[in-house]
């Protein structure tokens, strides 16, 4: 069966088209329009009652939730070497670092386009906003310093972590912060972008 994938361009369905792309993987790209609010559709909350992006539908069911798809294609395609599945500290430092891509600076950034989330308030919708920038500084500090081994995410071997990176990276350059002040992540952001997987689906997104 192919595998159908719903993506929408540069959100954090990006992270699991680089790696569909970079594992081999027969799957069909299908784009859900945000503009047109495609994702509360019928057709659409069939597939994802969650509304939201990605989705991959298997030959087993729907997958969703960026750290769950990219494990499964980890785990699918294990000659990809994409995750330490022989390790289990190992792959559980890479799940530590993907949970908090998606629990932390996911948020920080959906703090300034999606706070309508979590409050109603006018002037705390605008306090979260102008809060982003800092925020998300204040986690890619943490990532120049402390989580980027080098070359990549997780050390010398590149993994499901790095796309996800990698389009964290693009949100936090719209978020008005200066990729600049990061070299260490600014010269990840230019190793992924030559990566083929990358440089296949970038017109999909915009980069």
């Amino acid at each position: 069966m192919t595998a159908r994938f719903y993506y929408s361009p540069r959100s954090c369905a990006l992270a699991s088209h680089i790696v569909l792309e970079h594992v081999g993987a027969d799957f069909e790209a299908i784009r859900v329009d945000f503009q047109a609010n495609q994702q509360r559709s019928a057709e659409y909350l069939a597939i994802n009652a969650k509304g939201r992006v990605p989705a991959l539908v298997t030959e087993r069911g729907v997958i969703t939730e960026t750290p769950a798809i990219l494990l499964y294609l980890a785990q699918t395609y294990p000659r990809s070497g994409v995750a330490p599945l022989d390790d289990p500290f190992a792959l559980a430092e890479l799940q530590a670092v993907n949970s908090w891509f998606c629990s932390t600076v996911h948020v920080a950034h959906a703090h300034g386009s999606r706070g309508a989330r979590w409050a109603d308030d006018a002037s705390a919708l605008q306090a979260m906003k102008a809060k982003v920038a800092q925020n998300m500084t204040d986690c890619y500090d943490w990532i120049e310093r402390e989580l980027l081994r080098g070359p990549w995410m997780m050390g010398k071997n590149f993994s499901v972590a790095d796309p996800y990176l990698f389009t964290l990276t693009l949100w936090l350059m719209q978020n008005g912060v200066e990729l600049a002040r990061f070299p260490r992540v600014a010269d990840h952001h230019q190793r992924m972008l030559a990566l083929p997987a990358v440089q296949k689906i970038a017109p999909l997104h915009n980069l």
